[in-house]
């Protein structure tokens, strides 16, 4: 569905980027943004040991580039193993050596099992089972080679974003469209309503008139009906709302806090409404349906403007 056009792009919360790099033949990283709608910005990093200064300026360069929502930000450091792997003889000559001394101090029957051996740290040159932490220059290397393809992940996630956005404002219209039919055939029915309520203080003055005439008591009940039965203040109101819920849309932007404000005073107006011309004869059954549907189609809104930025 195709939104309405906009001035500046409308962002949803919900989006993924994944980038990844080599920083040397040994050391490659794969870095993702996952973005899920919240109130604020949430960021949650998972980081491997040993690059805590990468994530502060991480943490830093996003509080600048994103405004809302919870995100993931994921680092995986791939440290491939060697072409050619060799073992440290050395180290296996010592630790069989040991092994034997340990087993005649002892007297202990035993012999050195090679799998248990090679396990061992250390025994493997350039083993890369060990912690994350890299030399200090690779260190370095990693955090420049990530913070430069910082902006382009993000570039890309933002796209992703804006694509669920220019959706979310598209149906986010189209539901705007039919609110405006349900209330403009409310408005359309207001005179008949008008005329159930004029019946109905007609009734009810008879009523008092048969008994002893209170003429304060006449004068409180029909100014009580004739407030009831006018439901054009909620009308406007429901109009003004929409018309400024379409201008929000036309002009993009952070508007998700906004929107909801707008959509919560709809649904008070809508409430009002029904409760005015509930228990109507003649069209009030009609007026009733017109009313619980606008709070569908504004709850439906609620539901989708929670999701933008």
């Amino acid at each position: 569905m195709t939104g309405p056009a906009l001035s500046s792009p409308i962002y949803s919360m919900t989006g993924f980027a994944r980038i990844s790099g080599r920083v040397s033949e040994s050391l490659g990283f794969t870095l993702s943004l996952k973005s899920v709608n919240h109130r604020f910005l949430d960021l949650h990093m998972r980081i491997p040991g040993g690059q805590e200064s990468l994530e502060m300026q991480l943490r830093r360069e996003l509080k600048q580039k994103l405004v809302r929502g919870h995100i993931e930000v994921t680092l995986n450091l791939d440290r491939g193993q060697r072409a050619e792997a060799s073992y440290d003889a050395a180290l296996v000559e010592a630790y069989l050596s040991a092994f034997r001394t340990a087993s005649a101090q002892h007297g202990l029957p035993g012999t050195p099992d090679l799998n248990s051996i090679l396990r061992l740290p250390g025994i493997f040159n350039g083993d890369s089972r060990g912690p994350e932490r890299g030399t200090e220059d690779e260190t370095r290397a990693l955090e420049a080679a990530i913070l430069s393809e910082l902006p382009a992940l993000v570039e890309s996630l933002n796209t992703m974003r804006a694509q669920e956005g220019s959706a979310l404002a598209g149906e986010l219209s189209a539901g705007l469209d039919r609110l405006q039919k349900l209330v403009d055939e409310a408005s359309g029915l207001r005179e008949d309503v008008r005329q159930a309520y004029f019946e109905r203080v007609s009734q009810r003055i008879s009523e008092m008139l048969i008994g002893s005439f209170d003429r304060d008591r006449i004068l409180q009940e029909a100014a009580l009906l004739a407030e009831r039965s006018d439901v054009d203040e909620e009308i406007t109101r429901l109009r003004t709302h929409i018309d400024h819920f379409r201008t929000l849309l036309e002009g993009g932007g952070e508007i998700g806090k906004k929107l909801d404000f707008l959509l919560q005073e709809m649904n008070r107006e809508a409430n009002t409404l029904l409760s005015k011309t509930g228990g109507i004869a003649g069209n009030g059954p009609r007026i009733t349906e017109l009313g619980l549907g606008m709070k569908s189609e504004i709850e439906k809104a609620r539901e989708q403007v929670q999701n933008l930025e």
